[in-house]
């Protein structure tokens, strides 16, 4: 397993073949499979009030192929704290502890920063999701946010991991 940074220029095809092979996710998410701009999108979004220049924006690779991505931010919701905005995975890479591995690195990178915790929402219709984060130590804080996706309501949890 190679992790390493994600160029715009040199990655956003490999990003984009990515969420082809794995629309799982965006279809959760966003109710549609992932469209031609959502690559592009993965090098460009972050929560609120975040420098895009202290970002993380991430690659797991296994065998040569990229078969997870992450975007790690800081900023939100304090000024210094550390949020995980995405981290997803393909199918082929699930339950062989990769996803573990690459949390770690994510939190290991947190910690570089003299963080003591990291924060992360996860979509209610991701039982999946949340069953992992919660087995790697995360725990809900009691926030939790609605929106609308394509017409319906989408509501997803905050979880925070103390270091």
């Amino acid at each position: 397993m190679i992790i390493r940074p994600l160029d715009p220029t040199d990655d956003l095809d490999k990003v984009a073949r990515f969420y082809r092979d794995a629309p799982e996710y965006w279809v959760l998410a966003d109710r549609a499979p992932p469209g031609p701009n959502k690559a592009a999108e993965f090098f460009t979004d972050g929560p609120p009030n975040c420098d895009p220049a202290r970002s993380h924006r991430l690659g797991m690779f296994l065998d040569g192929r990229l078969s997870g991505v992450a975007e790690l931010s800081f900023g939100f919701p304090k000024p210094d704290d550390p949020y995980l905005g995405l981290l997803m995975l393909g199918t082929w890479a699930q339950g062989a502890g990769h996803g573990k591995a690459f949390l770690a690195h994510l939190e290991g990178l947190a910690r570089q920063s003299d963080a003591t915790s990291l924060y992360l929402a996860v979509l209610a219709d991701n039982p999946r999701g949340w069953a992992f984060l919660t087995r790697e130590g995360f725990e809900d804080t009691g926030l939790s946010g609605e929106s609308m996706v394509q017409g319906r309501p989408q509501k997803a949890h905050r979880l925070v991991k103390q270091f």
